[in-house]
């Protein structure tokens, strides 16, 4: 565990995984080589970290701090999967994307028990994806209202449910949402657009 996290720190990995083998790395982890796990994980950490800090953004000054926490914290999850059954990519990246949401959820649900006294909710507010999720004009998104809502999309529809996920919890473009998926990338558009309308509704906010 501790070689893990140190890679991790240590060895700033390709913002979108280069040329390495995903797929080869992920039976390689399934077949409990030692070494996977220390050459995988690093290729995700830095879009995890830019994430975590977004969604901590207006928080105490301490946030990429708080980020990195959260971000081990993954990892530590993700390597205590000593021989997961990881299918393909798109197998791995679907468990990635939820566990980065756990987590999120799981920071907020706290930051709420903290803040219960005083009535504040914890936010969302990623940047890079403003305008792929709805909310009141100009308003963040409550997490913890996000996760119950993509929960209930789940069990109408997976795959929307999983592209929300990817491109929001991972950052993951049209293109390598649509690779991981095995869809058309006028279908990620398509689908991501429903979605939105559908969290709309659900969450009772302003679908611009």
């Amino acid at each position: 565990m501790t070689r893990v996290t140190e890679s991790v720190r240590e060895s700033p990995p390709e913002a979108d995984g280069g040329h390495v083998p995903i797929t080869a790395l992920l039976q390689a982890w399934r077949r409990g080589e030692p070494d996977a796990a220390q050459a995988l994980l690093p290729q995700v950490y830095l879009r995890l970290h830019r994430l975590a800090e977004r969604a901590l953004r207006g928080e105490r000054q301490d946030h990429t701090l708080r980020a990195t926490a959260l971000i081990h914290e993954a990892f530590i999850r993700l390597a205590d999967h000593a021989s997961p059954d990881w299918q393909d990519r798109g197998h791995f990246f679907a468990l990635v994307a939820r566990m980065m949401r756990r987590i999120l959820v799981d920071h907020a649900r706290a930051q709420r028990a903290v803040r219960r006294g005083d009535g504040q909710v914890h936010f969302v507010d990623i940047d890079d994806v403003a305008d792929l999720l709805p909310a009141a004009e100009g308003d963040p998104l409550d997490l913890i209202a996000l996760d119950d809502a993509l929960d209930a999309l789940a069990r109408h529809d997976v795959r929307k449910a999983r592209v929300v996920e990817f491109r929001c919890f991972l950052g993951l473009s049209v293109e390598e949402t649509a690779e991981l998926l095995g869809v058309s990338e006028p279908t990620v558009i398509l689908d991501l657009r429903l979605a939105r309308a559908w969290l709309s509704t659900r969450l009772g906010t302003t679908d611009a």
